[in-house]
């Protein structure tokens, strides 16, 4: 599967989730949690006369001109794409299974399942470098500009129109609103982290020629060599430092068992990784 067609795949999976947990979970409770959504329940309180889709659509076309404008054409088309598949999903959502009350009754307990279902599904598509649309564009802005995470800069991008809520749905409505727009934040950093975590090891061992083997010809990666000095043996020791994703680490680590159980490993997490063989920088 080509890297194109799979970009697409995450970003349907993630449009999914956001369409779901944004209108069986946050639209029945009139939960405006930010973003186009979040402003398409507030205005459809005041307007009913238009769906809550069709008001996304029209918020979403005004914001794509400046995503391709101050983003880029690649972002672009990608949030084109995952904005108009949630605001038609949401749409269609409404036409076949209309939610004229909310699914529990218990507006915590809704705002709690639709923000983390959202939260992730929009960590996913923020994965793919591509937003769903509204909002979130103003937010990969300030995070292209200022470098602040994407959570960070969601809630910054979503607690107006929270304030906003609180005159069509009352302060109560508002108030839980602005604590899914927080949990939604770091929903989203944290899918965002998880989705990108490496693991950087550094490896000491005797049998370093074929743990070096191992990681070129069967890792299909490369690593850096440090010259050392053991402490206690007073031995020169080659050092290998190494950057591999979840699933290498655990055959390396497998693999590093079987040929020296003694061998010395510090394994760290990093979220950010750039360069051949990863992201481009």
């Amino acid at each position: 599967m080509s890297t194109k067609v799979k970009e697409y795949v995450y970003i349907t999976l993630g449009v999914f989730m956001v369409a779901g947990g944004m209108y069986f979970f946050l639209m029945p409770s009139n939960l405006a949690t930010g973003g186009a959504n979040g402003l398409a329940i507030v205005l459809n309180y005041f307007v009913p006369v238009l769906p809550v889709g069709i008001i996304m659509v029209m918020i979403n076309i005004i914001l794509f001109i400046t995503a391709f404008i101050v983003i880029g054409k690649t972002f672009g088309i990608k949030t084109i794409y995952a904005s108009l598949m949630v605001s038609l999903l949401v749409y269609a959502l409404e036409l076949i299974y209309p939610m004229n009350e909310p699914l529990t009754g218990d507006i915590l307990l809704e705002l709690i399942f639709g923000i983390v279902i959202s939260g992730v599904g929009m960590g996913i598509v923020f994965n793919q470098n591509a937003s769903t649309g509204g909002t979130d564009i103003s937010a990969k802005i300030i995070n292209k500009f200022f470098h602040i995470h994407l959570g960070k800069a969601v809630f910054l991008s979503d607690i107006l129109i929270t304030i906003f809520s609180g005159f069509a749905f009352g302060m109560n409505k508002a108030m839980y609103a602005m604590l899914g727009v927080l949990i939604n934040s770091f929903v989203i950093d944290y899918i965002i982290d998880g989705l990108n975590l490496m693991k950087e090891v550094t490896i000491i061992s005797d049998n370093f020629d074929c743990i070096k083997d191992f990681i070129i010809k069967t890792l299909d990666r490369s690593f850096t060599i440090y010259h050392g000095r053991g402490g206690y043996t007073d031995k020169d020791k080659k050092i290998i430092v190494v950057v591999l994703s979840k699933r290498e680490f655990i055959r390396l680590r497998a693999f590093i068992n079987e040929q020296d159980s003694k061998a010395f490993l510090t394994v760290n997490n990093t979220h950010e990784v750039y360069g051949y063989g990863f992201s481009k920088l």
